[in-house]
């Protein structure tokens, strides 16, 4: 590739050393072909992001790609976030306010203040949309039978699907102890995931109900790899589940999704909902989510 289009990877959503999920980002995709793309996400095997010129027309300041190393991805949240802090940590914005396209729509992104590793980024979603799966039972049975556990395992709330971008299957588990030992059996869950409507199994467990705090794993319909260390998307659809069921507020208050400690990549997603249409209504419109970006390593363009 030209120089110009030089890989930087960073690692977002990072909870500490060797954390976070790692996002290679082309600061400059202006002219790569899909199949270019595509072969970056192959090379580094992790979601991936290409920042382009806004559509004419689109009111938009840029438009952002995703690929994952099978397939596009209509959107990514931990790209989203690590794009837009790359943006500011090169001098390319010139405002703490943008819109960005990207295939499932507009997102806007803010710039709420500054850590010790750059600008705090938060990125919208929309109001998130639950609901109960199909054939329940069966495929309470089929989820279980591909995660290995039991029923016993299973807290005592619904599994979900639920959807800001992406569909994602929203599983409660009695504790974070069976989180952490989950051992699915990997061959089973993209047919499982084809046939509830879902892009991923969302296994998740109460850390500190009193703070909002939870723990999750996100083990992907068929990215081409088997787990996330962090998963921004999930996380707000999460959110959005955790409100239904009663386990969190209507507010503005953090809602943090801890993920990545079993593959040793500590990762934390801060989400909070908005409620910028009607304040008084109580009810949120969407959320924002963010988190801690820095750079991974140094990363050049793919041999």
């Amino acid at each position: 590739m030209p120089p110009s289009q030089q890989v930087e990877l960073v690692s977002v959503f990072a909870a500490g050393a060797g954390g976070g999920n790692p996002a290679p980002i082309v600061v400059d995709a202006a002219g790569m072909s899909d199949a270019q793309m595509q072969e970056v996400a192959r090379h580094y095997g992790h979601e991936s992001g290409f920042i382009l010129p806004a559509p004419p027309g689109s009111g938009c300041d840029y438009e952002f790609r995703f690929w994952v190393p099978n397939h596009e991805m209509p959107m990514c949240g931990h790209v989203t976030v690590g794009a837009a802090w790359l943006l500011h940590q090169t001098g390319r914005l010139r405002h703490d306010r943008l819109t960005v396209q990207t295939r499932s729509g507009q997102v806007r992104v803010r710039i709420t203040g500054s850590t010790t590793e750059g600008a705090a980024i938060e990125v919208s979603q929309p109001v998130g949309r639950v609901e109960p799966l199909p054939e329940p039972e069966l495929s309470r049975d089929e989820i279980l039978d591909a995660l290995g556990i039991s029923v016993a395992q299973l807290a005592p709330l619904p599994i979900q699907n639920a959807c800001t971008s992406r569909v994602k299957t929203l599983i409660p588990l009695a504790s974070c102890a069976d989180l952490d030992a989950l051992a699915p059996r990997f061959e089973k869950i993209e047919a499982l995931c084809e046939r509830i409507g879902s892009t991923g199994l969302y296994p998740y467990a109460i850390f500190d109900a009193g703070r909002q705090i939870f723990d999750a794993r996100q083990f992907p319909r068929a990215s081409g790899y088997p787990e996330d260390a962090a998963t921004g998307i999930a996380a707000s659809a999460l959110s959005f589940g955790l409100l239904i069921n009663g386990m969190v507020q209507a507010s503005t208050r953090t809602i943090t999704i801890r993920q990545g400690r079993a593959m040793k990549r500590p990762s934390q997603i801060s989400v909070r909902f908005s409620f910028e249409a009607d304040a008084e209504s109580g009810v949120p419109d969407g959320c924002w989510l963010g988190g801690t970006v820095r750079f991974e390593a140094e990363a050049g363009a793919p041999s």
